[in-house]
Parts: C-alpha cells; structure tokens; sequence
C-alpha cells in the first residue's frame, strides 16, 4: 500500500518512491537526508507554526545571497555543517597540510602577483605583515610552480567587496612559488571581524545569544596539477575570538604565530604547507 495510514508510515512511502533513482550516490544520499529529516521533525515534535518558520528562514536565506555575500553558505558554516565536511575530507593522513571552511568571500581571479607584491593595493592603514613559507608534497619535496591564493579582510574586518572606499580585489592575489616551494607577499595585518548579521543568520546569532565576531585570520588555496586543491586559514595567534569563532573554524593546526617586529610596528607570518596527492578541482565562487 502507497497510501500513507499513519505519521511512522510517511517515510516508507517516501523512500520507496525515491528507490528508482538511477543514480547511485543521489539515491543514498536523499534516502539519508529524509530519514533524518523525518526522525527530526518526529524527535523535536516539530510544530506547524515552528516548520513555517524554517520554511521562511531557507527562503531568506536565498533572498539575502547576492553579489556581496552569500547567507546559504553562511548558514552552513554557522551551523557547524562547512567545517565539519572540510575536516571529514581532509583528514590530513600523512602529514597534509590540514583544511578549513572556503567562507563566503573567496572570489575567483585574484590578480597574479610578483614574489615579495603587495595584496594591499588600496590605501589600507594597518600593521605591515610579510608572509612567507614554502609549498611541499607530501614526501617533503619543494613544489614549484604551485599557485598561493591568499584573502583578507581589511583591519577594519571588512571584504573589499563589502566596502566601497577599498579598491576591487584589494587584499587578495595568488602568487607562484618559486624553484625551492617558496611563497612571498606583502600585506596589512587582517583584524578579526563580525559575520554578516543584517540578514536570517543574524536573527539566528541573536536568537541563540551567540556573538558574530571571527577571529583574525588570512585564506589560503593552494594549489598545483597533481594535487588536491587545499583550502584552508591561518589564525593570528593572540586573537581573543580562538575558542569562539562563530563558524567553528579554527583548529590548533591553523593558529599562526603572527610575529610582531620593531616594537609592534610591523610583523611576519612563516607558514608552510603540505599538498596531498589527487585531482585539481576548485570549488564554485560563493560570490563573483
């Protein structure tokens, strides 16, 4: 019998329906997702008015996405959902540089810079920090020709495409590693900075009494044929924020030792990274 008798008899009629899916991980997959969906709303008790609101919550999520921020992927991250399929996939088994979330802000054709360039193109006040490091496999062989992608947010915790008075892709740029695996550039230091509140993933910070403010921290892809594309970030070590990002990314391997120089008035950051072997695949931009 197809037709449903109880609230228990929804689930088998549904997941029967989806069992002619011809393609195999699509049909694991959603046959996944409706069990547990099912076994929440059955767990929680979910009430009309509650599922209304869920229901309102996913459609402002959409609305609230365009060409300055994506809430969709904001909402994963803030839930926990965008770092725990990064470290799921990226278990770093031999020594591979370990992953975090891409975030909403990564933008694709970054300028390629020259060894030693500065990503900081608007007039951007700030601590001077020069970052380097090398790019290695993962049997500790020096990659060159490996692509550093690096992006921040401006001292004052703000994207460039976030800010009209910042010129566009000001601090971001990808820069090739050299002969040995090494990286070099220039840049202001980043300072932490609130994740967009002024849509649906606001409301929900406020409602579960959670601050908005990440952590200091630069983004990095790097990435060579051969290899898996690595994502990840690097977190400034004296930050207040460490143990509670709102997006759950940080991990003791991320936290950087952000150097200060000259009484403060400049710093350095060596960070290495390790590739791991397999396919160069790139993510999709969360925004243009």
């Amino acid at each position: 019998m197809n037709i449903v008798t109880t609230p228990e008899s929804v689930l088998q009629i549904a997941t029967a329906a989806m069992a002619r899916t011809p393609d195999e991980r699509l049909r694991t997959v959603m046959a996944a997702l409706t069990r547990h969906l099912h076994a929440f709303v059955r767990e929680v008790r979910l009430t009309e008015e509650e599922f209304e609101q869920a229901l309102e919550f996913i459609v402002g999520i959409g609305q609230a996405t365009g060409e300055k921020k994506n809430e969709v992927v904001l909402a994963a991250d803030l839930l926990g959902v965008s770092t725990l399929v990064a470290l799921q996939n990226n278990q770093d088994p031999q020594g591979e540089s370990p992953a975090a979330l891409l975030g909403p802000f990564w933008r694709a054709n970054a300028p390629l810079c020259r060894a030693g360039e500065s990503i900081a193109r608007s007039d951007t006040p700030g601590v001077p920090l020069e970052v380097r490091g090398v790019v290695r496999d993962a049997e500790g062989r020096p990659l060159a020709g490996a692509i550093v992608d690096a992006w921040q947010a401006s001292p004052v915790g703000l994207y460039e495409n976030q800010d009209p008075a910042q010129d566009d892709m000001n601090l971001r740029g990808r820069f090739e590693t050299d002969a040995e695996g090494r990286y070099h550039f220039r840049t202001v230091r980043p300072a932490g900075y609130p994740v967009p509140t002024d849509g649906p993933c606001g409301d929900l910070l406020r409602a579960q009494q959670r601050h908005p403010n990440r952590p200091a921290h630069l983004h990095f892809m790097v990435s060579k044929p051969g290899h898996k594309v690595l994502i990840t970030q690097v977190f400034a070590d004296d930050d207040q924020n460490l143990e509670s990002d709102p997006v759950f990314g940080v991990t003791r391997k991320l936290i950087g030792c952000f150097e200060p120089e000259g009484d403060g008035q400049q710093a350095t950051l060596q960070h290495d990274f390790v590739l791991e072997p397999g396919e160069m695949k790139f993510p999709r931009p969360p925004i243009p």
